[in-house]
């Protein structure tokens, strides 16, 4: 029986690819190691992998294929992510899907006005409450990049602003190295030591890799970083094909594929048993009608999940977006299509719901409804329950063809469990015009208000609080001394 969010799916699945083609994409993916190589861009991690048995050639790294098993032998197959409080929140393998928010949007959609601005810490703050409190949304991240803080360090401003307006796992993202190493710190503070963190991790690190033939400082400084640590790491290359790599998505998944086995080996050289995710988006052509980077397209959906299903390790994969401009019939599909296809591959960990014009713009509304669709996704996907209570053949025999089903007490114990939703409208045309003629659009507009003026987040103790303040300081101060 397969878990999602609490619920059992044992029917719901869809496979891109059977097991030959996944495996023909692994063997490329070992040629690629082992002729093409992977640039990597940091020392120590080079000599950690010529350590480990890479030949290295400059800034290159060739990898042998016994590295590559031996680091998938050791790599855990589950990530288990707590909520502030230490109680288990997520449980990331096999098909288990989880959904969150995206980070770092350079514009948002203001819920009230519509007008498409420039969004400050305060939208971060809010961004993070309606995720808290949103029921379908697992985990939690800072949707937006603020334009009124220190832009060197924006990300410190916004990590404060999450651990204390959730209760929910966090997937934070840092523009640099000491970023990640802040935000593990400000983690542990919450936590009350390193190894309380360490042992009930409530946050993880979502790490940029500049492609898959290509593995930056920073990504390698934090994947080592993380894996020493024994922390939970989601480790993504990314790859455009036809502009960085083939433009077939076979060749474009090989060649990010062999970008993620490094980070794979990386991190188990560091530490066996270091847990680590893998891309689940991606790995397929480019939009080249537009070259804009898009986030749903079709050619790659469910390309890299199946790769992370072939080495059952937990998928980091993205759904709830839309490269529409407003919230319109393509939001709306796209959205749908999206989280569908996440939660039917089994990707685990989904981020970006609310994103719209290709990453650049954030939406509370379309966070809003597609909390409703994911909803409705969930219960349409959910394994059936048969059994005595669920038959209910003595209610039958009991009412026959004519008796009161409404009145009875079998329907009284049962009616809230079906899926309703809070946005969708299911009334008639009168009972919907009595209700003021809304649209979805506008309904979520409504609720995204209600949820921020009435929902309360338990807060951190004031020491706490104070500790998270301090580091923010202290970081400010580093960066104007530096300047």
């Amino acid at each position: 029986m397969i878990k999602t969010h609490g619920t059992s799916r044992t029917s719901a699945h869809y496979a891109r690819m059977g097991n030959e083609e996944r495996e023909q994409i692994h063997l490329a993916t070992l040629e690629i190691l082992q002729r093409v190589g992977i640039e990597v861009h940091d020392e120590k991690a080079r000599q950690i992998l010529a350590k480990g048995g890479a030949r290295i050639d400059g800034i290159r790294a060739f990898l042998p294929e016994f590295m590559v098993t031996r680091a998938l032998s050791t790599a855990p197959k589950r990530m288990t992510f707590y909520d502030r409080n230490g109680k288990v929140a997520m449980r990331a393998g096999g098909y288990n899907a989880y959904f969150g928010g995206g980070s770092d949007c350079l514009n948002i959609r203001d819920h009230r006005t519509g007008e498409r601005r420039k969004p400050t810490l305060d939208d971060v703050r809010q961004a993070v409450v309606l995720q808290d409190a949103l029921e379908e949304i697992d985990f939690v991240m800072s949707a937006v990049l603020p334009s009124d803080t220190d832009q060197i360090i924006y990300d410190r401003y916004q990590m404060e602003v999450m651990l204390n307006n959730t209760t929910k796992p966090i997937v934070f993202v840092s523009p640099d190295f000491a970023g990640c190493e802040i935000a593990v710190e400000m983690c542990e503070v919450v936590a009350g030591g390193v190894d309380a963190f360490r042992e009930r991790p409530f946050a993880t690190c979502y790490i940029n890799v500049t492609s898959g033939l290509i593995a930056n400082e920073e990504a390698l400084q934090k994947c080592m970083f993380l894996a020493e640590k024994g922390l939970p790491q989601l480790y993504i290359p990314l790859n455009a094909g036809g502009v960085n790599s083939p433009h077939t998505t076979a060749g474009c998944m090989a060649s990010m594929n062999a970008g993620t086995m490094l980070g794979i080996v990386l991190s188990q050289l560091v530490r066996e048993g270091a847990p680590i995710a893998v891309p689940g988006w991606n790995g397929g052509p480019y939009n080249l009608k537009t070259m804009v980077g898009n986030y749903v397209l079709a050619d790659e959906q469910g390309v890299p999940t199946e790769m992370g299903r072939h080495y059952d390790l937990p998928v980091f994969g993205l759904a709830g977006s839309t490269d529409s401009k407003v919230i319109d019939m393509q939001a709306g599909f796209e959205v749908t299509i999206s989280l569908t296809t996440a939660l039917m591959h089994g990707a685990n960990i989904n981020h970006d719901i609310g994103f719209m014009e290709s990453g650049l713009q954030y939406s509370f509304q379309l966070l809003a409804i597609a909390n409703d669709i994911l909803g409705f996704l969930r219960a349409a996907t959910a394994g059936v329950e048969v059994s005595e209570e669920t038959l209910a053949l003595d209610v039958i025999e009991e009412l026959g063809s004519d008796g009161n089903y409404l009145g009875h007490d079998h329907t009284f114990r049962h009616y809230k469990k079906p899926f309703y939703g809070q946005l969708i409208d299911k009334a008639d045309f009168s009972m919907w015009q009595d209700r003021g003629g809304k649209t979805m659009e506008a309904r979520a507009s409504d609720l995204v208000d209600k949820i921020l003026n009435e929902h309360k987040v338990e807060p951190l103790s004031e020491d706490v609080q104070t500790a998270l303040q301090q580091i923010v300081a202290r970081e400010q101060a580093r960066v104007k001394r530096d300047a």
